[in-house]
């Protein structure tokens, strides 16, 4: 089964973050759209993928945009790897303790997957492994809504792929 797509009604779930805390994608929505970066830390595509969703996340900053990653590994790990490729944003674990409940609803089976989940709770954007395009319409989107102009998502110089499968 392939990820949900657009179109479709989120599931909604509750998560605990890598600092414990309760997350519920109901009450997120109730404040502004979410994107959620759902991961594995072995996966080389979703180490590719982190920073730019770190940027992602920066670029939010105060707007009602909530910006949420999914690890499904377990909580040590996930911060491990969240050091080692600079991520900031909140985590969510569902992992084997969870038996990876959110990650079947939403029907993944690969990952990176990221989407964008509007206020209304049907998702926007699905995106399966690295696509450029789909990260830079996320942003443009983050960017649209604070209206305070755009920085560029991607440095001059960098060497960005279009695509890679996850």
């Amino acid at each position: 089964m392939a990820a949900l797509s657009a179109g479709t009604l989120a599931p909604d779930f509750s998560l605990t973050t890598t600092d414990g805390k309760p997350f519920n994608l109901k009450d997120a929505l109730a404040r502004g759209p979410v994107v959620a970066f759902f991961f594995k830390i072995s996966c080389p595509v979703c180490q590719y993928t982190a920073p730019f969703v770190q940027r992602i996340f920066q670029a939010a900053g105060n707007s009602n945009v909530t910006i949420v990653g999914i690890s499904q590994d377990n909580v040590r790990d996930t911060k491990i790897f969240l050091e080692e490729f600079g991520g900031t944003y909140p985590v969510l674990i569902d992992d084997i303790k969870t038996s990876y409940q959110v990650s079947s609803a939403y029907g993944l089976t690969n990952v990176p997957t990221l989407f964008w989940i509007g206020q209304d709770g049907e998702i926007e954007i699905s995106s399966v492994g690295w696509s450029k395009a789909d990260v830079e319409q996320i942003y443009r989107r983050i960017v649209e809504s604070k209206g305070d102009g755009q920085v560029p998502l991607f440095q001059p110089g960098e060497e960005v792929r279009d695509f890679r499968a996850g």
